[in-house]
């Protein structure tokens, strides 16, 4: 019976319900997924002499058994050693446990067997015994513990053999003889049965080119149906936000000021307003969203920021009111969180549904039920990758579907602003403001303690402020690092003419409030916390920061934290105390030292650790694509983005007879197309 690429993977041969279950938890459901799943490397399985064998590499030799196996056991674990003669040269030969195998060899039988080479002892690790005919590179599948990578071959071959020549292509044909990648029959049976190194290579280019295309045009429909969605065009009072920027106590960056023109042409745009705003810690994002809130409201509209957490909710809404009222604006500026006592929170959500508050600034309590708004014009969502799309949709809902700018100071290198935010306009803000002395950042085994805290104590002696931050609130027996409790009673006995706080995420709301008034206000000097102070607490008295066992943190919450120093106009210092014993670790730290480019910082951190990660959550989530990197294949990357962008600005792209294969493929696949959010 003839098979076609739509049929379910249980068509073929061997493919029972078990079969089935261990392929679908690969994402292969059908036949067409299977033979679009490509390996992710390739064993050279061809024949060499030791002599044309360097030290170290994978090889196949085949020769002939010049001595009985010899079977050695250690436990459970064991070694099958032979030997065997190569051309005129003997090859020590071990399998490690194997032992069965010996029952299948013996002296003069010819054997082909493929593994690592030593050189200098003349001598193979064996990794299997192979078919004495074969020849030629050998494809390795990602796979389970449910499914071997040997099955998974066998029944790639076996599709590939009904269905040869049956795959359409998905990459229009001007970009496939543009960039010279391969037709799609091409693509697959170089992929999976190449002759050759060149043609696996090729194969892999042309895969990787078309998984970076579709997952871009994906973006771009989702942004082109966003755009289509018309929101309102707001007509601001422009003398009035001129003005307000000219009353701030600071001048704006030629950074900020570009941004500010980005963003307020959106509001003015009747399409509405879906950017992201970058920019380093204490680059001075929150103002370029005063702006963009005060503008909405001269328009008669209100404004939300939702933050985090309840002490960025709060540490926004004193600095707006202060900012507002600083230049002489009289606007009113109320706090929605879910601590508020039910007779307030009553009172406030009357007042915003009245059209009585004009900018209101809340955590996750702004879009849950019961929170109506008069005529939301913005919304501003800060550290946007900790809220999900239906927080964001939500929120939209609140008003009659109002410009969203989302704001992050999680650095993101271009390869992470293409992939997970390739939907939103990006602005970045990559300069600090004027004054701002860079932090001094130095890192110490633990054994030098001492050394950090006489530190600290010569900068609390100057009037300054410090921070000191430890990983857990508790004694781990599982984990050798400082707890924040221990910490700080002994700092209370080190530091007795100072006031010491202790801050962490288990203590109640009320004594959190008063401690961060006591530290803002410098009632206490050393603030002794965990990582809640790692976004939005801004006391710019505060001019060092001790981190205890540093290696156990990411290096972009390392960054995070060490932004919260450095805010006003004293020299500030990080000191990072940890032994790292990886050189993963060491290289993480030793990033930190050289540089306080968090952009520059976030590329790193891209590159030691790949981009499944880089947000420091999952649901921050980053698309993992099965053949493309998009840290190494970044040119390739950002063409593709190029190129999809291209395609759908062309009218009537969808009906071109050459497409059809490509819009099909999109309708089908854009049903459970999430954005990564």
């Amino acid at each position: 019976m003839a098979i076609s690429v739509e049929d379910s993977v249980d068509v073929l041969s061997g493919v029972g319900p078990k079969r089935l279950q261990a392929l679908q938890d690969l994402g292969i459901f059908t036949i067409y997924d299977l033979l679009s799943y490509y390996p992710f490397r390739y064993d050279d399985m061809g024949e060499r002499l030791p002599s044309q064998t360097m030290d170290g590499e994978k090889v196949t030799f085949k020769g002939v058994i010049s001595t009985p196996p010899v079977v050695r056991r250690f436990g459970k674990r064991s070694q099958t050693v032979i030997g065997l003669l190569v051309d005129r040269e003997n090859v020590r030969v071990t399998f490690f446990n194997q032992p069965w195998i010996a029952k299948n060899l013996e002296v003069g039988q010819e054997v082909a067997v493929y593994g690592t080479y030593n050189a200098a002892r003349a001598a193979m690790t064996a990794i299997k015994l192979v078919p004495a005919s074969i020849d030629g590179l050998s494809p390795i599948y990602p796979v389970s513990k449910a499914i071997k990578a040997k099955t998974v071959a066998e029944l790639v071959e076996q599709a590939w053999g009904q269905v040869r020549g049956q795959m359409d292509n998905l990459v229009p044909k001007h970009l496939r003889e543009k960039y010279r990648l391969l037709d799609k029959n091409e693509q697959v049976e170089y992929s999976h049965f190449p002759n050759d190194k060149i043609e696996a290579k090729a194969g892999r280019r042309s895969a990787a080119f078309e998984e970076f295309f579709l997952f871009q045009m994906r973006l771009q429909l989702i942004k082109q149906a966003d755009q289509r969605f018309l929101g309102e065009a707001l007509n601001y009072d422009r003398k009035a936000v001129s003005d307000f920027i000219k009353a701030l106590p600071f001048e704006l960056t030629n950074a900020q000021n570009r941004v500010v023109d980005e963003i307020l042409a959106d509001q003015a745009s009747p399409q509405h307003m879906n950017r992201l705003l970058q920019g380093d810690v204490g680059s001075g994002k929150t103002v370029v969203a005063a702006i963009a809130m005060f503008a909405s409201v001269t328009a008669g509209n209100q404004a939300a920021i939702m933050a985090p957490t309840e002490i960025l909710a709060q540490q926004h809404a004193k600095g707006l009111a202060k900012l507002f009222d600083a230049a002489g604006i009289d606007l009113r500026v109320e706090l929605l969180t879910s601590g508020l006592k039910a007779a307030q929170r009553r009172q406030i959500l009357e007042d915003l549904e009245n059209g009585d508050i004009d900018v209101v600034v809340g955590t996750h309590a702004l879009v849950q039920e019961g929170v109506h708004f008069h005529h939301l014009g913005v919304a501003v969502i800060d550290e946007q990758h900790r809220f999900g799309v239906k927080q964001r949709a939500k929120l939209r809902e609140g008003g009659v579907n109002p410009d969203i700018l989302a704001m992050t100071a999680t650095p993101i290198p271009r390869t992470l602003a293409i992939t997970a935010y390739g939907e939103m306009e990006v602005s970045v803000i990559d300069e600090l403001p004027a004054g701002r002395k860079k932090i001094i950042t130095k890192q110490l085994p633990n054994r030098q303690y001492d050394q950090a805290l006489a530190m600290l104590k010569e900068e609390l002696a100057k009037g300054a402020q410090a921070y000191i931050v430890t990983p857990l609130i508790e004694e781990s027996e599982s984990l050798d690092v400082q707890n924040v409790t221990a910490v700080y009673q002994d700092l209370q006995d080190e530091l007795q003419e100072y006031t010491v706080g202790l801050l962490h995420g288990r203590l109640p709301k009320e004594d959190k409030d008063a401690l961060m008034a006591g530290f803002s206000d410098n009632q206490v000097q050393v603030l002794v916390s965990t990582t809640v102070i790692e976004v939005g607490v801004d006391v710019p008295n505060a001019s060092i920061m001790l981190i205890l066992d540093a290696d156990r943190f990411g290096l972009a919450q390392l960054h995070q934290l060490r932004g919260r120093v450095g805010r006003g106009d004293r020299q500030s210092y990080t000191i990072l105390l940890a032994d790292p014993k990886t050189e993963y670790g060491k290289e993480r730290l030793q990033a930190l030292v050289d540089t306080t480019d968090g952009f520059e910082l976030a590329q790193k951190d891209l590159e030691l650790r790949g981009s499944g990660d880089i947000l420091g959550t999952k649901q921050a989530g980053v698309p993992e694509f099965q053949v493309g990197d998009p840290v190494k294949d970044l040119t390739m990357l950002t063409i593709a983005q190029e190129e999809a962008l291209n395609l759908v600005r062309e009218d009537g792209w969808d009906r071109e007879e050459d497409n059809q294969a490509l819009v099909e493929h999109l309708s089908k696949t854009m049903a459970s197309f999430r954005h990564f959010d």
